[in-house]
């Protein structure tokens, strides 16, 4: 192999690695921190289970690994690079939000699968706690948590843990349990697990408990007290950007090369963390109140900066933390919409329809016809999250015809994903009382052009694309990399690398005719009818045609 100079080594200067561990896969990513570059990566695909119907799981000792093998395969392809891997000066973490994680300190083993932010098994849990306030009202909590009382939050997949399985029962009276969402098993396990391992969440991720505070910014009494979980198994809540611990020797790590960086932000070797969304939004630099991104990865989550004060919703949207980007920093919010299923429509498509072989063919599929013909699809295959926080609801493909085929179905598919993000934006604008001009996007299925002009189609606003489109990765990076004993990251305004962008403008016409179907018919009128019931044919993750 080719390898660098050592002059060269020297002039790359210090860099920062990057966890990612999303719904769908696991990756790390190293950058050069003056320049934003991004050096290598490497990522491992994580398998989902589905043993009963609206159930998601993952196993918490392969999402390990997995960071473990990127870790170390990445670390190889920088040594075939020439570039010298004790540059690395710090992690952050970033990970699915929400997913559930309960394990034993004394032997360090999960003491059940990770229960998936997507799940539904707490259908029943949920309409419980919500018969028990007064008036049945859902967002009995939100003034506190920003949240609904919903299936897709932590508290309630805890509950239904200590409800339902024997030994997440015993292991919390006896005070061996553990709880964290994906950030905290990471970090618990990188620095030393059960030999002096680091139990610790940042605010974002402790934001999409339903435990937490969003004015105190810390786990709040009253609310663990309406969960009954006791506060002794919750992990430390620290700011979004600092040391959180070091890395310790690994013996899945051959080469344990990178023991002793710093863990901050969202994981670092220094480690850090932050949740994958807000993640996003640091990668694409939203600093600023009122601006916003869309990332379009398993799900769809649009946040919007709120600015220091945390802004509740009138209109369905979720209020976040967006970031603290230091111990002594003010906190900084978000307003977020988030759509349960976006992405893995595609991966529906592909393997539970069979009508594509790979999820790259969706766009010529669908670019095939340019249309649905009037075909309309909502995935609510987790009930549908905002704004109508419905769980109950399930997916339905009506309009069809004689003439519908599969690639109608397909740019459905797509326009699903459009109209969902229409739905949330609308929402958005009201709250905040001034329209988005545009929107920033990132996430794997921006990849996909047809979808990037569909939705500039739909929303009648320019959709703007980083040509890097590693934007969480690349924010839990600026974390860590900006982390207080690190300080290898600048995130002051000037010292930001300006991004070179895909712009996609919307193609519609001033009397509003766009492409057939785009706006003719509100996406409020199938998902209406899905509330309603009035659709016979009713979809789910589990079923498949053949």
């Amino acid at each position: 192999h080719w390898r660098m100079a050592a002059s060269d080594r020297i002039m790359l200067g210090p860099l920062v690695g990057a966890i990612d561990q999303g719904t769908s896969s696991t990756r790390f990513l190293v950058f050069n921190a003056k320049t934003a570059e991004l050096l290598s990566h490497h990522q491992v695909e994580i398998k989902q289970k589905f043993p009963k119907e609206g159930w998601v799981e993952q196993d918490p000792m392969q999402i390990l690994q997995s960071v473990y093998e990127c870790m170390e395969r990445t670390c190889e392809k920088l040594a075939q690079l020439g570039i010298d891997i004790s540059n690395i000066k710090a992690i952050g973490v970033s990970n699915q939000r929400e997913t559930t994680v309960v394990w034993d300190k004394i032997t360090g083993e999960p003491l059940y699968n990770a229960i998936v932010w997507l799940d539904l098994r707490t259908q029943s849990t949920v309409e419980r706690l919500i018969n028990r306030t007064p008036g049945k009202n859902k967002n009995h909590l939100k003034h506190k948590t920003g949240l609904p009382i919903s299936t897709y939050f932590s508290a309630v997949k805890l509950r239904w843990l200590m409800d339902n399985v024997d030994e997440v029962r015993s292991a919390v009276h006896s005070g061996r349990a553990m709880f964290g969402t994906i950030d905290s098993w990471l970090i618990w396990s990188l620095t030393g697990a059960k030999n002096g391992g680091v139990h610790c969440t940042d605010v974002t991720n402790a934001s999409r408990t339903m435990l937490f505070n969003v004015h105190t910014l810390d786990w709040d009494p009253e609310l663990c007290q309406f969960f009954d979980i006791p506060m002794e198994i919750l992990p430390k809540v620290r700011s979004s950007s600092e040391i959180y611990g070091l890395i310790k020797i690994c013996s899945s790590m051959k080469s344990g090369s990178l023991t002793g960086v710093p863990i901050s932000g969202r994981c670092t070797l220094v480690l850090q963390c932050l949740g994958d969304q807000s993640a996003a939004l640091v990668g694409q630099m939203c600093f600023k109140d009122g601006q916003a991104k869309n990332t379009y990865g398993t799900g769809c989550f649009l946040l919007y900066n709120t600015g220091q004060k945390p802004v509740m919703s009138e209109h369905g949207l979720l209020t976040t933390v967006a970031y603290k980007l230091g111990r002594d920093k003010s906190a900084c919010y978000a307003l977020e919409g988030s759509v349960a299923i976006a992405g893995a429509v595609v991966c529906w498509l592909k393997d539970n329809l069979g009508i594509i072989q790979s999820p790259e063919e969706v766009e010529k599929l669908a670019a095939s016809v340019g249309t649905s013909y009037g075909c309309y699809f909502v995935p609510a295959f987790s009930g549908l999250y905002a704004p109508y926080w419905e769980p109950s609801a399930r997916g339905i493909i009506c309009g069809l015809t004689q003439f519908t085929n599969r690639s109608h179905i397909a740019f459905a598919a797509l326009e699903a994903v459009c109209f969902q993000t229409r739905e949330i934006l609308d929402a958005m604008n009201k709250d905040s009382g001034i329209p988005l001009k545009q929107l920033q996007v990132d996430g794997g299925m921006t990849n996909n052009k047809l979808l990037m002009q569909l939705q500039a189609d739909i929303l009648c606003i320019p959709v703007v694309k980083p040509s890097m489109p590693e934007t969480t990765a690349l924010g839990a990076a600026m974390a860590a990399g900006a982390a207080e004993g690190v300080r290898v990251w600048s995130l002051e305004p000037e010292d930001l690398t300006a991004v070179t962008c895909e712009r996609f403008e919307p193609q519609i016409n001033p009397e509003g005719k766009g492409p057939p179907n785009s706006l003719e018919w509100g996406y409020l009128g199938p998902v209406q009818l899905n509330l309603n019931v009035c659709v016979v044919v009713l979809f789910t993750h589990t079923c498949y045609v053949g």
